[in-house]
């Protein structure tokens, strides 16, 4: 099983830290603006410690379950903190893949791997924390592996 970057840890830190301060900076302006009685000045740097340990906490189980495979038919990805999400995608379901990259992917320099599948509406799964190479790697692969198999039955 394939491992993501490990920089993809410092991705999801920083976007949890962010989120985190703007709780607690929404929190800050409730207390200047409103003064409830109910909220103690104290509050923003309780909120923003809470769910940054929280958002830092998943970030980092986050990466240790992560995990990826491309193997004979398929695409297996073997995710999830609290509830584990095993996905097989048969290749014969494939319709295209894209290689995305984001801005903060781009600052760590990261990028990911976007699968397209029939099915429904959202029937699409990514694996992100890739390095560009391996992600257009990744991307080079499957399409092949989508074309050798369009004469098979789906599963």
């Amino acid at each position: 099983m394939n491992r993501l970057n490990p920089r993809i840890r410092l991705l999801w830190i920083v976007r949890s830290l962010i989120t985190a301060a703007v709780l607690a900076g929404i929190a800050f302006g409730v207390g200047r603006v409103i003064d409830p009685a109910w909220l103690p000045a104290w509050a923003p740097a309780v909120i923003f410690v809470a769910f940054g340990g929280l958002g830092v906490t998943l970030a980092v189980l986050r990466y240790r379950v992560w995990r990826y495979e491309v193997r004979e038919d398929s695409l297996y990805l073997e995710r999830g903190v609290f509830t584990r999400v095993r996905t097989v995608v048969p290749f014969v379901r494939i319709q295209h893949v894209d290689t995305s990259r984001s801005p903060t992917e781009r600052f760590v320099g990261l990028a990911s791997t976007v699968v397209y599948t029939a099915g429904s509406r959202g029937a699409d799964v990514s694996v992100p924390g890739l390095t560009p190479d391996d992600a257009d790697d990744l991307r080079e692969r499957l399409k092949r592996l989508a074309i050798r198999s369009e004469g098979e039955d789906a599963v």
